[in-house]
């Protein structure tokens, strides 16, 4: 059974608004979004909406983990609905296309450090960096 937008926003005990609607629904339909792309389309169905609203709705719906926030070295912050599972990224050097990447080999074995120092580890972040297959295949000018 899958829950709506806004039962998600009452299970974690968020008031459902038009802008956490919004912004729940635009980082669905664009993962990787920074937060201007984010504003560009929640505008679109809500004219009216405030930087600060779409600001205040990805903060409310990352710290209660219905969205999750990854900043790659060198860029902006950006948003996914993909939480929980620990996955990965990899990014384009060149264009900044980003795209997401499961473990590679058996339940989130990335969590198994070579030393963890005593810490009890339960996210790892990886990101891979290379370039897409646009960008790998367009001839240097």
């Amino acid at each position: 059974m899958t829950t709506t937008p806004e039962q998600q926003l009452r299970e974690v005990g968020l008031r459902v608004t038009r802008p956490r609607l919004a912004v729940l629904a635009a980082v669905h339909a664009h993962p990787h979004s920074d937060t201007d792309a984010i504003l560009g389309v929640v505008r679109a169905d809500l004219p009216e909406v405030s930087h600060q609203a779409v600001y205040d709705s990805l903060h409310a719906l990352t710290g209660h983990g219905l969205v999750r926030r990854i900043k790659p070295a060198g860029s902006v912050a950006r948003y996914e609905s993909r939480t929980g599972d620990n996955h990965h990224h990899v990014v384009c050097r060149s264009c900044g296309a980003i795209a997401d990447v499961d473990c590679a080999v058996g339940h989130t074995p990335c969590l198994t450090a070579s030393d963890d120092h005593g810490f009890v580890i339960d996210e790892a972040e990886v990101v891979y960096w290379g370039l897409c297959p646009s960008c790998s295949t367009r001839t240097p000018q």
